[in-house]
């Protein structure tokens, strides 16, 4: 186990990360995350790749 107290960088390195850190280039305007949405997509794609596979199914004649 390391030492939590340790500082993995320089005082100068962690300078340049802060500063990098905080330039715009980093600050991204993110859409909040919906869970409900994802899994409302995922039942849909999944439905419809059901439903295909059974048609497909049909259409062989293995149903």
């Amino acid at each position: 186990m390391t030492n939590i107290s340790q500082k993995r960088l320089s005082e100068e390195d962690q300078a340049r990360v802060d500063q990098y850190l905080q330039s715009a280039v980093n600050q991204v305007e993110r859409k909040p995350f919906r869970p409900w949405l994802l899994f409302v997509m995922l039942l849909v794609v999944l439905t419809l790749l059901s439903l295909i596979s059974v048609l497909i199914a049909q259409t062989k004649g293995v149903v």
